[in-house]
């Protein structure tokens, strides 16, 4: 394994950092997730037109950079680091993989340029809060029970005349409220011969409702989606194993995200570290006091160990390589922990403005606890890995 980025890695992250130094500092981005989609349209036409994020890890016979998962976890890191609100977790890393995985070739010619571009975002809706589940990171349902198991509840499909119709209700659906076009897991064939399909709703389709939900982190709009009988056209045909394919999207989701995490926790690390070196306590820097020296030491240390996990899942799912589908659950938790990390000592080392919703370090926490929330948590994260890798099965059974 070559550690090292290439030229055009490189670029990638210094060309997008620039952008989002520019165009996304602490008022822009407050700016931005109080608009009704929750996020910046001119800086995401932006991204798409002039770096071509969404299609950065799309073949280039669909319009897109013919880059791999490492690309798009750089891209993610520097999304991360600036925090910012933009429909590329959703659409590029959610929704683009499963429709590369599973179109058929009239649904990728028509829908997968259109997403490179940045004409067309998307949203994976996940009955329930099974997000986790259903990339599994947390655990491995095989029947796909986390979509309502073809009882009452969940998302139900049905054949109808001239296509498909699903019905149901899916809460906590990432950018699901703007989204243009929706990929929805629903259950077909009732109960005794039940499966779980992925189903493509236009955002403007009869019978759909959507709202924008409250989110703990602001910077992670939500949306919770309702279905009357919604016209639907199934992605890929009858063959399609949509929960092989979830599952293994789940390493390049985690991946992407551990990037991100990793990409937040330096950024705020690095604030803390500016300001502690300026902000003077009985006549002397904060910073200078060997207690404040050896924690910002100890998180930069497990930050600095992050990226290098969330960089090796990110290679491992590109690859892919031996251990990849426990490198990215393992790679995602360490990155909770050093952005939880970091984030607490950045609030309480600025003291009283900290503890400010005036003041971003909030935001920071925020991220960390949300993604906990619809990826985690930490511990199950691990322990799903564990079981993967048959840890604590003993020799011979």
């Amino acid at each position: 394994m070559d550690a090292r980025f290439t030229d055009e890695q490189e670029e990638i992250r210094r060309t997008l950092r620039d952008l989002l130094d520019k165009r996304c500092g602490p008022q822009e981005l407050r700016a931005a997730v109080d608009t009704p989609a929750g996020h910046d349209r001119a800086l995401w036409t932006a991204l798409a037109g002039h770096l071509g994020l969404p299609g950065l890890a799309l073949p280039e016979t669909c319009g897109g950079a013919g880059g791999t998962v490492t690309e798009m976890a750089l891209a993610c890191e520097e999304t991360g680091r600036a925090l910012a609100p933009t429909p590329l977790l959703a659409t590029a890393v959610l929704a683009a993989p499963l429709l590369l995985a599973l179109g058929t070739g009239a649904q990728r010619a028509g829908l997968l340029p259109r997403i490179a571009s940045g004409g067309l975002t998307a949203a994976l809706a996940v009955p329930g809060p099974a997000l986790a589940t259903a990339l599994a990171l947390t655990g491995h349902d095989r029947r796909g029970q986390w979509a309502g198991g073809g009882r009452a509840g969940g998302v139900q499909a049905r054949r109808a005349e001239g296509g498909w119709q699903v019905y149901g209700q899916v809460d906590q659906v990432l950018d699901g409220h703007s989204a243009e076009l929706l990929v929805v897991a629903a259950h077909t064939g009732g109960f005794a011969r039940s499966r779980v399909l992925l189903f493509l709703v236009r955002g403007d389709a009869a019978g759909l409702t959507r709202v924008r939900q409250t989110a703990l982190d602001a910077t992670r709009p939500q949306g919770r989606i309702q279905l009357r009988d919604v016209p639907a056209e199934l992605l890929g045909d009858d063959a399609a194993d949509a929960l092989a394919a979830l599952a293994r999207l789940g390493g390049t989701v985690a991946a992407c995200l551990a990037a991100e995490a990793v990409g937040a926790a330096g950024r705020v690390l690095e604030r803390t570290v500016e300001y502690v070196g300026q902000r003077e306590q009985f006549g002397r820097p904060v910073g200078s006091f060997q207690a404040v020296k050896h924690r910002l030491a100890d998180a930069y240390v497990q930050v600095q160990a992050a990226r290098s996990a969330a960089y090796y899942a990110a290679w491992a799912a590109a690859a892919p390589a031996p251990g990849a589908e426990t490198a990215g659950p393992l790679a995602l938790a360490q990155a909770l922990e050093a952005l939880r990390r970091a984030a607490a000592e950045g609030i309480q080392l600025h003291g009283g403005i900290g503890f400010t919703w005036e003041h971003e370090a909030h935001l920071y926490f925020k991220r960390a606890a949300g993604d906990e929330l619809l990826f985690g948590p930490v511990h199950r994260l691990r322990a799903h890995a564990a079981d993967a890798a048959h840890v604590f099965e003993e020799a011979g059974t």
